[in-house]
C-alpha cells in the first residue's frame, strides 16, 4: 500500500463520525481558530438542525462531552488540529492544510452537510 493510500485511509477513518466531519468542515471553511462553543453550535446546526437556544441541556452536555473527550482528542492525536483545552480553542494544523483536498472530497460527498459550512 502506498503512503498516499495510507494517508487517505487515515483521513477516511477520522471522518467516520459526523461530529468530526462537522468540526473539519467548519475549520476548512473558516481557515482560522474557532472556539469550543462555535463547534458545539455548528454540530447543533448541522446534526440536530436547531440553534443553541432551542437545544436541551442534555443534548448540549452530550455534544460537549463527546467533543472534549472523544472527537477533538482524536483529531489532535492525528495531527489535524491543535486543541487548547484551557482557552477552548481549536485551530487547523499544518497537516490539516496538507490533507484539505482529501477532506474536501469526503465532506462534499456527505449528503447531510452543506459545504462550505458556515458558523
Amino acid at each position: 500500500m502506498s503512503v498516499d493510500s495510507l494517508a487517505f485511509d487515515s483521513v477516511l477513518g477520522l471522518c467516520q463520525h459526523q461530529h468530526r466531519r462537522i468540526v473539519l468542515g467548519v475549520l476548512a471553511a473558516e481557515q482560522r481558530s474557532v472556539t469550543f462553543n462555535d463547534l458545539t453550535q455548528a454540530i447543533l446546526k448541522y446534526n440536530h438542525q436547531r440553534p443553541i437556544s432551542e437545544a436541551s441541556e442534555d443534548v448540549l452536555t452530550e455534544i460537549r462531552l463527546s467533543l472534549h473527550h472523544v472527537h477533538l482528542p482524536k483529531l489532535a492525536a492525528a495531527g489535524l488540529i491543535n486543541y487548547d483545552t484551557e482557552k477552548e480553542l481549536v485551530e487547523p494544523s499544518e497537516q490539516f492544510d496538507q490533507t484539505q483536498p482529501t477532506l474536501s472530497t469526503i465532506l462534499t460527498a456527505d449528503p447531510s452537510l452543506d459545504t462550505p459550512m458556515k458558523l
